[in-house]
């Protein structure tokens, strides 16, 4: 890794997406000089607009797919870009796996040529329909690499491959986070994802959409925790995967009738069939993090909902929504 008497150079790849946009917040926040790179497919520049007129930020506007050009330092590079929903992932399923496989590839490349740290945001997903339960890092998965999921499963499966290649065999320094769910302010409102589809149908009173019998179990992590947990990993001697998330369980259904006991709303419940492949159990075992990063999640998933929630509000009421 470069060493500069200056603040550290980083670049977070799919900087103007969810995720990315809050970890700019925090790098900047840590006093590092930070490039956003995206392609803006799921992007949104509303996301980094706050950012813009500071003089230890810029955003670049590429494809991480095609080779990266970057002169000068660079220190640390967070590889967060990729289409992460279901409904992305089976609008843009090439788009998917190019960015798993040859973006990773080039951010990898530019890691090597400048020494820099490299960390990919991998997912829960690469435990595809778990038959372990919660899920270790130990685990290798139960994926469908040729159902319709499976262009974003593998996809993260092979870039957690091609990480673990340039790290045995160039001595590329890098780190491995596997994402739980995570939500918070900035999610995209029609990104198909839980937290997004009940906030919104919640607050303009239209019918909740269950998909099953809203048995199947997910774990929500506020995105600040995540973060915390992000930055944690990158600046420790961890290179195996580390899960962060948020063990906490609940149910599909539970967390429907959460919301709308916090927006109070009108909304009745509808059930609609299961997606093909859907996880049946998702909860995260983060021993590991909490051992190697003293890290665990501190945000009451009420509290994270509330502020979630006045975020779509916000949307709704300027008829983003």
């Amino acid at each position: 890794m470069t060493t500069s008497t200056q603040s550290p150079v980083t670049l977070v790849t799919g900087g103007a997406g969810f995720l990315g946009s809050h970890l700019c917040d925090r790098l900047l926040a840590e006093g590092h000089r930070v490039a956003a790179m995206d392609n803006l497919i799921t992007g949104n520049l509303e996301n980094i607009a706050h950012l813009r007129s500071r003089t230890d930020f810029q955003f670049i506007h590429h494809d991480v797919t095609t080779f990266i050009d970057w002169s000068g330092e660079l220190d640390y590079i967070f590889h967060f870009a990729s289409p992460a929903s279901p409904i992305d992932y089976l609008e843009l399923p090439i788009q998917t796996l190019k960015v798993g496989a040859l973006g990773t590839h080039n951010a990898l490349g530019l890691a090597k040529t400048k020494g820099a740290r490299l960390l990919l945001a991998s997912t829960s997903e690469v435990y595809g329909d778990p038959l372990v339960h919660p899920q270790v890092e130990s685990y290798w998965g139960n994926v469908n690499p040729i159902g319709p999921r499976g262009v974003y499963d593998e996809a993260k499966r092979f870039a957690e491959a091609l990480v673990m290649a340039y790290h045995r065999y160039h001595g590329v320094d890098t780190r491995i986070i596997r994402i739980f769910n995570t939500y918070g302010p900035r999610m995209r409102p029609k990104d198909g994802r839980i937290v997004p589809a009940f906030c919104c149908q919640a607050l303009k009173g239209d019918p909740m959409t269950v998909f099953g019998d809203g048995s199947q179990t997910r774990s929500f992590c506020y995105v600040s925790d995540l973060v915390e947990g992000i930055l944690r990993l990158m600046m420790s001697e961890e290179s195996d995967p580390v899960n962060i998330g948020n063990p906490r369980e609940l149910s599909v259904m539970d967390f429907a009738i959460k919301i709308k006991e916090l927006t109070g709303t009108t909304s009745t419940i509808v059930h609609q069939p299961l997606p093909v492949d859907d996880p049946k159990v998702r909860q995260p075992n983060i021993d590991r993090a909490r051992a190697l990063l003293d890290w665990e999640p501190a945000m009451p998933l009420e509290d994270g909902l509330k502020r979630t929630i006045d975020y779509f509000a916000t949307l709704i009421q300027k008829g983003v929504v």
